[in-house]
């Protein structure tokens, strides 16, 4: 097998290059914003030359696109995916963080992040925005189908504008707005989904 060409400080190219250059865009896109990185930073943080970003991904474009798609690629499965909770347990557990959680663990939604910094309505990664929040309204609507909603469809897309809405305003006011938002989707959820037994927060 024939060696693999080295890149900036040693490192080789080609095994392990794709994900060191998706974890520097992770970093640098969530500390400082997808339009204030630029290639020549990410490549040095991702230690990497610019020939071997551009053989993984041959456009800027394209890695932002492809650093949403490692972000969430099964649409909060730690959520919907719980074998272990009832349907109406699942709707609120959308709204649960961890208890350490701070605006440094818990920035801006990348999704929300792309759309507010990428004009063009027909970006690649604008494309993927909007399919993934509309995923996420999807799997909320058919996890209150599932607890027996009134109107899942309405509760769902009530359920996806608080999670958005929650996000934004954690990063605007630098406080978490997540535990106001799990008691407002509480009310929501016992509106429309009739019980017998009170709800578990």
């Amino acid at each position: 097998m024939t060696e693999l060409q080295k890149g900036p400080r040693g490192q080789r190219r080609g095994r392990g290059a794709r994900e060191r250059i998706l974890a520097a865009a992770h970093d640098l896109f969530r500390e400082q914003g997808i339009n204030n990185t630029g290639m020549n930073q990410l490549c040095e943080v991702a230690d990497v030359s610019k020939n071997t970003a551009y053989q993984h991904f041959t456009s800027k474009d394209q890695l932002i696109t492809e650093h949403l798609r490692q972000q969430d690629p099964g649409t909060m499965p730690e959520v919907f995916d719980r074998a272990d909770l009832t349907p109406r347990e699942r709707l609120l557990a959308a709204f649960e963080t961890p208890a350490a959680s701070t605006l440094e663990t818990t920035p801006l939604c990348p999704f929300i992040e792309a759309a507010v910094e990428i004009a063009d309505p027909e970006h690649p990664a604008r494309i993927l925005v909007r399919e993934y929040k509309k995923s996420v309204a999807v799997r909320l609507t058919e996890t209150a189908r599932e607890a027996g909603a009134i109107d899942p469809e309405l509760l769902g897309e009530q359920l996806a504008l608080l999670l958005d809405g929650a996000s934004v305003r954690t990063r605007a006011l630098g406080t978490g707005a997540e535990q106001t938002a799990a008691g407002i989707a509480a009310m929501l959820i016992e509106h429309a989904i009739p019980q017998t037994a009170p709800l578990r927060l």
